[in-house]
């Protein structure tokens, strides 16, 4: 089950789920001026455009806990070489290739070629490998394979990884790796058709069929076992002499001298714990990377849960379930952030609220929670990212990813309200509101509410959408029962719940929207993002692959052909431009509700046929003319389809060997930074 929400942006709209609220953007604009997001365009390359931000309160913390920061953010991103290899065999390879040209190239670096190469070494970083980072493709470099040779003829051999070969023979064996894009071609297919795990680039597999990993898998799991570890988030799974074998990313295992360093400055972040929970997850994390063992990192999210008084925290792991078609394993990400104390408050009321939201929900009563257990919710501020969350980042995370955990322990989610700031400093003009909005009513509101839409529907989306419903017993993981379905589904199934919540009267009772004209707002961001806007991103004669845009596909063409009778949404025609205009909100929000109660009893039945053909009758396909209609309207505006950021750095200020202050920096040079970490972090070898 995916639980780590990602920001998706199309232009100025914030897509899916978003971060604050008003009073939280309130709050931190008293800390964060527009001035004060570094270098806001100076890092645009191809489709990407690189932000920076701020960590408003870092200074007030007292020296323990910036010592704790400290040894956190070193934890984080002593990682961060894995996910290269999760993503692709060879992502290392390319890496350390990039890497090496970079630092030692003799030869003309003001040519078309080299700022080529210097737009494919950039790109490389942003995606932690040579595959997109949202749409998984392979991304093929725009200078020759010629020059390719050049560039390692004239650089220093000692910094190649070379692996005992010649440059000649080494640029042989790149070639098919780098630039043919049919090797490789896509780190995670999801076509139904497909052999999802022979025919996905990961690294999570080697020599096994997808029926082979369900047939191992399958063998392991027992559907009466009431407390089921996640089975596969912490190996990869291979074929060796006619043997399915398990190798553990462990200290001794697989990535070992990159999770000994982890475990190192884990064992540091002991020592100044700022509470004995705390101390206490914190062993346990470091017992699961010791162990490999899937029971100790049940017994560390348990502990981690249980922590809700710390004010520095942090996720590091193997978390996101993406990467795999299967929906199993875990890529390498870690986010170290601080509390926002007082912006905490607001989104506290909607947890506080988590069993009102079960109660009155539209699903089914037997997939109903009758106890919503444990839900802390608190505005974050982020000091570093890592892995899989960075340079793009996610805007909202709720963890444990363990359902039986989550039932009976609870669960953290959050608001990273500093990158939300920061995106919303971005796209303070909002060109595409304009250009996309049918009148200027809904411009209007947009402009007045969407932010604060965006924000309310991934509080939401996190803190009572992940953890609302329950699987019927004897069902087993979502993951293994609705296979290649699951991660869209789950992502709709939260975002369905923030949107039929998002126009109720409650939010306003509660204090944390000033009307329902912010739902409204919300309603209008959410359709045209799911029937346009986010088309931007597909390449002509794609459709849609990636889980999210599934989802919000998915969601928006079920309600838009479900209210086709009422005219609930209707499609325009205007000027050669195409428009949506929704007419009756509540409608709508009855379609919301129904769509959530049959996505629900998907999930709480395992009913992978009735998954199937909701994913690939309306979240698959796209309609050419209007991807081309939207590329060819986003294009005159000049907006970078994605967005990431360049880290904060913390530096420690030492006397006689301690650290007497930890200061935070702010980069502005993205090369600059993936160079000073290949530097400092390149714990792993060049090969697996």
């Amino acid at each position: 089950m995916k639980l780590l929400s990602k920001m998706l942006l199309a232009g100025s709209i914030l897509i899916g789920v978003a971060g604050c609220n008003q009073n939280k953007s309130n709050n931190m604009n008293s800390q964060i001026s527009p001035a004060d997001t570094l270098g806001a365009f100076s890092n645009r390359f191809a489709d990407l455009q690189l932000l920076t931000y701020k960590v408003p309160g870092f200074d007030e913390l007292s020296l323990q806990e910036k010592q704790l920061a400290y040894y956190l953010y070193q934890a984080a991103l002593s990682g961060r070489d894995i996910l290269y290899d999760q993503k692709y065999k060879y992502g290392l390879t390319i890496k350390r290739t990039i890497e090496g040209i970079y630092d030692s190239y003799k030869g003309d670096r003001t040519t078309p070629d080299w700022k080529e190469f210097m737009v494919y070494a950039k790109r490389v970083w942003f995606s932690n490998g040579n595959h997109h980072h949202y749409g998984q493709e392979k991304i093929i470099p725009a200078f020759s394979y010629e020059n390719f040779k050049d560039f390692l003829t004239q650089s220093d051999a000692a910094k190649l990884p070379l692996d005992g070969k010649n440059v000649d023979s080494f640029a042989s064996f790149m070639k098919p790796i780098m630039f043919d894009k049919n090797v490789g071609f896509k780190t995670v297919i999801l076509d139904k058709n497909a052999d999802v795990i022979k025919e996905s680039a990961n690294n999570f597999y080697e020599g096994l069929t997808q029926k082979e990993v369900e047939d191992y898998y399958k063998s392991k799991m027992d559907p009466k076992d009431s407390t089921p570890v996640m089975f596969g988030l912490n190996s990869k799974l291979v074929k060796e002499n006619g043997q399915i074998v398990e190798k553990t990313w462990k200290v001794g295992g697989m990535y070992d001298k990159a999770i000994s360093q982890i475990v190192f400055w884990l064992q540091k972040a002991v020592t100044v714990a700022e509470n004995a929970n705390q101390k206490d997850a914190f062993e346990k994390l470091i017992k699961f990377y010791q162990t490999g063992d899937l029971k100790d990192f049940d017994a560390y999210n348990i502990a981690w849960v249980k922590d809700v008084d710390s004010r520095i925290d942090a996720t590091n792991g193997f978390i996101e379930v993406y990467g795999d078609a299967l929906g199993m394993r875990g890529s390498y990400e870690s986010v170290i952030s601080l509390k926002d104390m007082e912006a905490s408050k607001v989104i506290a009321k909607i947890g506080s609220q988590a069993q009102w939201f079960e109660d009155n929900s539209p699903i089914m009563p037997e997939h109903k929670k009758k106890h919503v257990t444990g839900i802390s919710a608190k505005v974050i501020t982020v000091c570093v990212e890592s892995g899989d969350a960075a340079p793009y980042t996610p805007i909202g995370i709720n963890l444990p990813n363990s359902n039986w955990i989550r039932q009976k322990y609870g669960s953290k989610s959050v608001s990273l309200g500093n990158i939300v700031q920061a995106y919303d400093q971005s796209n303070a003009a909002a060109p595409d509101i304009d250009e996309f909005y049918y009148d200027q009513e809904t411009k209007d509101r947009q402009r007045k509410y969407g932010a604060l839409a965006g924000e309310l529907h991934t509080d939401m989306h996190e803190v009572i959408g992940h953890a609302s419903g329950q699987l019927n017993p004897g069902v087993g993981t979502p993951e293994h029962t609705l296979k290649n379905y699951n991660n869209a589904l789950e992502e709709g199934r939260a975002d369905l719940v923030g949107l039929y919540y998002i126009i109720d009267p409650k939010l306003v009772e509660m204090g944390v929207a000033p009307s329902i004209e912010v739902g409204k707002a919300g309603y209008d961001k959410y359709i045209m993002n799911g029937m346009m806007l986010q088309l931007n991103r597909l390449d002509l004669g794609k459709n849609v692959e990636e889980a999210h845009m599934r989802n919000r596909q998915l969601i928006a063409h079920w309600v838009y052909e479900k209210g086709k009778k009422d005219n609930v949404i209707e499609k325009i025609s205007k000027d050669g431009k195409t428009y949506f205009k929704i007419h009756d909100y509540n409608k709508l929000r009855e379609l919301f509700g129904q769509l959530l109660r049959e996505i629900q009893r998907i999930k709480s039945e395992g009913d992978y046929k009735a998954a199937s053909y909701l994913i690939e009758n309306y979240a698959v396909k796209a309609d050419q003319d209007l991807v081309k209609e939207v590329k060819d309207r986003y294009k005159k505006l000049n907006i970078a389809p994605y967005k990431g950021f360049i880290q904060a750095k913390l530096v420690p200020v030492m006397e006689e060997d301690k650290i007497t202050d930890v200061k935070v920096e702010y980069p502005t040079d993205f090369v600059k930074q993936m160079m000073d970490y290949a530097k400092e972090y390149s714990f792993l070898p060049d090969i697996n």
